[in-house]
């Protein structure tokens, strides 16, 4: 999985005060709307993929490409209200951003095995360890978001450790979902860093898409 979010060298004050005051009304809540009736989608594809996993091995393409770019709509939306990124989120499945990346390898063959056992067990071996060390690391990004908020209105750039350590945040708990809602068979590791397979991936660089 890549999951990146650019830094920029240089943040706006006007739309960091616009977004924290009114931006819960003109970001969120436009997109809330839409993104609400697609999660109710995303939620029957994914129980039906489930079954087709159980009975062919496979997560069909098409839905797999649909759950891809629902999670590139609602990482456009997030990016900006947690201020790691200016502009105003797109609108659309079909739409690229170019400040943000977020690819997943389709496999053409999923385990049955680990699709039942995830289904069966995944809360215990898979959601109550990670979700305990994501809690805290919630609560640490918290504070870390407050803080670059100050930084940001200051100086109008935003540390760039703690971007990645935002960004690491979430792109842990979007391998968790991942795994979670069968659509890799790679148990996430615990860590916010990029993996082996990541490590020589630059932004610009130009990655596949699903679209």
């Amino acid at each position: 999985m890549i999951f990146e979010i650019r830094h920029q060298e240089s943040y706006s004050r006007g739309e960091l005060i616009l977004r924290t005051l009114f931006g819960s009304l003109y970001i969120a809540l436009p997109h809330a709307f839409l993104l609400f009736f697609l999660s109710i989608w995303s939620s029957i594809i994914g129980f039906i993929a489930f079954w087709s996993i159980l009975f062919t091995g496979r997560y069909p393409e098409s839905f797999f490409e649909f759950q891809t770019q629902f999670i590139k709509w609602e990482m456009r939306v997030n990016a900006r209200m947690m201020n790691l990124i200016d502009g105003y989120p797109a609108f659309g499945l079909d739409v690229e951003d170019e400040s943000i990346k977020f690819y997943v390898p389709y496999k053409e063959d999923i385990s049955r095995g680990n699709a039942i056992l995830k289904f069966l067990f995944g809360w215990l071996y898979v959601a109550i360890p990670h979700g305990f060390v994501l809690f805290f690391r919630v609560i640490g990004m918290i504070f870390v978001q407050f803080a670059a908020f100050w930084i940001v209105l200051f100086t109008g750039e935003f540390p760039k450790k703690m971007h990645d350590f935002i960004v690491g945040t979430q792109r842990w708990a979007q391998r968790v979902n991942l795994y979670l809602a069968f659509m890799t068979d790679e148990y996430p590791p615990f860590t916010g860093f990029r993996q082996e397979d990541e490590l020589g991936y630059e932004f610009d660089r130009n990655v596949p898409d699903n679209n």
